[in-house]
């Protein structure tokens, strides 16, 4: 049940690589404890038992509803970077991960750094590196590197670990632990090859029970007898096919003795596909197509009710897809704060049925099915010593970019009361001249630590150039804490 957030050139993108998988096992963790997760981009969220596991900048994982965090690092044993992938099964938690090789001239490639799991909640893990093959082998184009070649999802049975890699390949590998390697899969038969064969890019991956799904960019794959054969489900071999041919997600929904698969349907390359959701109720033989227009990436399941984690917000069905109704804004009912992202990337709900919903702009939960909202952002207190009185975030900021929501961008103030105030904040250019007031003598009735947020615009309501802009955060009583922020669009 995975989303991934792929960039349209990935399709163009290919890069040769070599296969020798090594493993290493860390005995102790030395996993932080945090009162806020590692980052505010939630790419995946797994949910098991009581603990909620979220991928971000870094693996998180919570088991009180949020109130404080453990956060894995590769000192306790996993790979490089942000999760690009989280699965779970019988006792066994599988993580992977992958980096940005971006250098000093600003160029660079995601890559990936492997995957591995844990059996007794990250306190120590079998990691294997990423999957690459031989320069040497000749019967098929091999992945010589890491380059380009990431783990986006991650399918588990009683004996095999499935790994969708991208350009990498569909791999799996025995859970055996004197096996330490990979058997490449094409689920059409032809020599691997994903420079000229789409069907060989793969995306996503789950296990119904009986038979292993995999979304390419060349349709929806199907297998029940481990690889051996498949079945495709494409947007053209069938009279009620999928509306398009780039899957990038797959999710397996069992309720009321129904077994249904969902897919995140993105065009691909033939004109007559569209982006929507497609789902089976008979194995693959018909799908019907829901949210049309609405680019997915992630699925998530309360009994009967569906939910679709999207670009356009997030998304939920009572009746199985006939009708959907999209969630409004999401502000926290305690601060006010909001997430300012219409993109959501990550959806899951627990057994009390909360909903979890990863954003762009930080994770956030509702128990009362979506009515009321509490948020959890990851940021670096004011109140401390150490730290400025003010910080602005993202910075350089551009309000064609950043935390888009509707047609504006935000950036936000950062700053700490010790007690009860009000607060104004007021924007100026290079020369000292007033460009925005943010907010006024705005109440903030307990100490803590806050953010004002800005839009980019001046009091006329036009985008401000690019340039350095000084800001002013006054708080009743206190002297005036100073900040500034590049505007970059």
């Amino acid at each position: 049940m995975k989303k991934i957030i792929i960039v349209a050139i990935y399709m163009l993108l290919i890069v040769l690589f070599q296969n020798s998988v090594t493993a290493q096992i860390l005995n102790k963790s030395y996993f932080t404890e945090s009162n806020q997760p590692a980052g505010n981009s939630i790419t995946d969220i797994f949910i098991i038992s009581s603990n909620v596991w979220i991928g971000t900048d870094k693996l998180s994982m919570s088991s009180d509803m949020g109130e404080s965090w453990k956060i894995f690092t590769t000192e306790d044993g996993i790979g490089k970077g942000g999760v690009s992938a989280i699965n779970f099964y019988k006792g066994k938690l599988w993580v992977a991960t992958s980096y940005d090789t971006t250098d000093y001239k600003g160029d660079g490639q995601p890559a990936g750094s492997g995957l591995g799991y844990s059996e007794d909640e990250g306190e120590t893990w079998q990691w294997f590196s990423q999957p690459v093959d031989s320069e040497n082998v000749t019967e098929y184009n091999p992945t010589t590197t890491v380059k380009e070649n990431i783990i986006y999802d991650i399918a588990l049975t009683d004996s095999t670990v499935w790994i969708a890699s991208f350009l990498g390949g569909l791999r799996k590998m025995n859970y055996s632990k004197d096996v330490s390697s990979w058997q490449l899969i094409t689920v059409d038969g032809f020599s691997f090859s994903p420079l000229g064969n789409l069907a060989h890019q793969v995306f996503s991956l789950i296990h119904d029970g009986n038979s292993i799904w995999t979304g390419t960019a060349k349709g929806v794959y199907k297998t029940a007898d481990g690889g051996k054969n498949w079945t495709p489900f494409t947007h053209t071999n069938q009279d009620n096919p999928i509306s398009g041919n780039f899957v990038v997600a797959l999710a397996h929904q069992q309720y009321n003795g129904y077994n249904r698969i969902w897919a995140a349907t993105w065009p691909a390359v033939d004109t007559t596909e569209y982006t929507g959701v497609s789902v089976t109720r008979d194995g693959g033989l018909t799908w019907d197509v829901v949210l049309e227009g609405v680019k997915v990436h992630n699925f998530a399941f309360d009994q009967d009710i569906v939910y679709a984690a999207s670009s356009s917000g997030l998304f939920k069905s009572t009746d199985f897809g006939h009708s959907w109704s999209c969630f409004p804004q999401i502000v926290d009912e305690k601060t006010g704060e909001k997430v300012y992202s219409e993109e959501v990337y990550s959806v899951g709900v627990d057994s009390f049925h909360t909903i979890w919903a990863g954003t762009g702009d930080g994770l956030a939960l509702s128990k009362d099915n979506g009515y009321t909202w509490r948020i959890f952002r990851s940021f670096k207190s004011t109140s401390l010593s150490s730290e400025p009185k003010t910080y602005a975030y993202p910075n350089p900021f551009s309000p064609l970019r950043h935390n888009m929501y509707g047609e504006d961008g935000y950036v936000r103030f950062q700053y700490h009361t010790d007690q009860s105030t009000t607060v104004s904040v007021k924007v100026y250019d290079f020369g000292m001249n007033l460009v925005k007031t943010v907010v006024e003598n705005k109440t903030r009735t307990v100490g803590g630590d806050y953010a004002e947020v800005w839009n980019g615009r001046n009091d006329l309501g036009e985008i401000v150039a690019n340039g350095v802009y000084f800001y002013k955060v006054k708080l009743r009583g206190k002297s005036p804490f100073w900040g500034k922020v590049m505007v970059v669009n």
